[in-house]
C-alpha cells in the first residue's frame, strides 16, 4: 500500500503537528509549503507563506526528518484568489478568500503537486474530520468544535476526500500544542493567525484602493427610507453588519444593512434591520447529494456565526434558504454551508438577501 503523504505545511504549529503525526503513524511524509509573495509586495507582511513562516516549516521538516520542498504559487494565488477579492468587493460584496483558496489552491493545485510527487494522500492541519460510512466518505466537524473548520472545506469533492487527511479532526488545540512540544517543534508557542493571511492588518479597502480604482471615494450614507444622513469613505471599507467607524450618532446603535456599489451608497439602520430571514445561495457544491426538494437543516453563513435551522428548497439551479428565525447580517459573498447533525452536505456562495 502506498502510504506517502504530502503535508501542506504552513510553518504553524498544527500543519507541523499534523506532518509528526502522520510520520508517528508510519507514512512516509513529504512537507511542501506555498510561497505567496504578494503580500509583500502590496506592502504588508503576511501573516504565513512568507519567509518566516517558510524557514519555521523548514525547520520543523529537519527535526522531523522529513523531506521539505517550497512551491511558488504567487501566480496562481493572485490570479485565483486575490483578483476575486478584489472583484467582489468592488462589487459590493463580501468574499471569503479562505474558502478559495482551500478550493483553488490547497486543494487543486498543490493536490496535484502531491500527486506528481507519487504520493497518495494530501494532509492538512485544519481542524476537520473525514469518515467512511455506507454512503461513502463524509465530511464531519473536528472534535474541538471552537476551532472546527469544516465551514471552510464544503468545496472539496467526494472524490478528493478519499485522498486527503486531516490528522487534527479528532483532537483539541490544547491537545496539539501539548505534542508540539512533547515533540520539540520550534513553533510550539506560535501564536495561531487570526486575519486573512495576505491582509494581516486588515485594511480590505486600503488594498482596493493601493490597485488603482477610482471606485473607492466618499459617498452617502443613507437610512431606510433613503433618506441622507451621513458620508462614507468608500464602499469597500464596509461590509454588512459593521457598525464600527460610521461616524453618525442616532441615539441608537446602527449597522451597515445594505450596500449598493452601483450608486456608491451604503444604508444603515437598527439591529432588527439588519435581521433578515431568506437568501439565495448560487454556485453550490454537494458532498452528499443535491437537494431535490425541500429539506430541513441546519445552515451556518459565515464561520463564527452560530449555525441555525432552515428550511431550503432548489430553485432554478439554485438554492433558497428560509431560517426559522431572523439571522444577523446575511451577507453577499459570504459562504452558506449546510450540516446534518456534525455532517457538511455541501454549501454555496450567498448571492442576494430576500426582504
Amino acid at each position: 500500500m502506498n502510504k506517502r503523504v504530502v503535508v501542506a505545511m504552513s510553518g504553524g504549529v498544527d500543519s507541523s503537528v499534523a506532518a509528526g503525526l502522520l510520520k508517528d503513524q508510519g507514512y512516509e511524509v513529504i512537507g511542501l509549503t506555498m510561497c505567496f509573495n504578494l503580500a509583500e509586495k502590496e506592502g504588508n507582511k503576511p501573516s504565513c507563506c512568507g519567509l518566516t513562516a517558510i524557514e519555521d516549516a523548514r525547520r520543523v521538516a529537519q527535526k522531523l526528518g522529513i523531506r521539505h520542498y517550497v512551491l511558488n504559487l504567487n501566480e496562481d494565488f493572485s490570479s485565483k484568489v486575490i483578483s476575486n477579492f478584489y472583484r467582489e468587493y468592488l462589487s459590493g460584496r463580501t468574499p471569503n478568500p479562505c474558502v478559495r483558496c482551500n478550493q483553488f489552491i490547497k486543494f487543486g493545485i498543490l493536490f496535484k503537486k502531491a500527486v506528481n510527487l507519487g504520493a497518495r494522500f494530501l494532509a492538512t492541519g485544519h481542524y476537520a474530520r473525514i469518515v467512511k460510512s455506507k454512503e461513502g466518505y463524509l465530511l464531519k466537524k473536528a472534535k474541538d468544535i471552537k476551532k472546527d473548520q469544516s465551514y471552510f472545506l464544503y468545496r472539496l469533492n467526494r472524490g478528493q476526500l478519499q485522498q486527503v487527511i486531516f490528522p487534527l479532526g479528532d483532537y483539541t488545540k490544547p491537545e496539539v500544542r501539548v505534542m508540539a512540544s512533547e515533540l520539540k517543534l520550534n513553533v510550539a508557542e506560535k501564536k495561531d493567525s487570526q486575519e486573512i493571511c495576505f491582509l494581516p492588518d486588515g485594511g480590505y479597502g486600503d488594498l482596493i484602493k493601493a490597485r488603482g480604482s477610482n471606485c473607492v471615494k466618499p459617498g452617502y450614507l443613507v437610512d431606510e427610507n433613503g433618506v441622507i444622513i451621513g458620508k462614507h469613505k468608500g464602499f469597500p471599507f464596509y461590509t454588512i453588519g459593521q457598525r464600527q467607524g460610521l461616524g453618525i450618532a442616532r441615539g441608537y446603535p446602527v449597522y451597515v444593512t445594505q450596500i449598493n456599489a452601483g450608486k456608491n451608497q451604503i444604508t444603515v439602520g437598527n439591529r432588527q434591520d439588519a435581521c433578515k430571514n431568506e437568501f439565495l445561495v448560487k454556485d453550490v457544491r454537494f458532498l452528499t447529494g443535491p437537494f431535490k426538494k425541500k429539506i430541513e437543516i441546519n445552515v451556518k453563513i459565515r464561520y463564527n456565526h452560530k449555525e441555525s435551522p432552515a428550511a431550503v428548497y432548489p430553485v432554478k439551479g439554485k438554492l433558497k434558504v428560509c431560517f426559522r428565525e431572523p439571522q444577523f447580517a446575511i451577507t453577499p459573498g459570504q459562504s452558506a454551508v449546510f450540516y446534518k447533525g456534525d455532517t457538511v452536505l455541501g454549501g454555496g456562495i450567498i448571492e442576494k438577501v430576500l426582504g
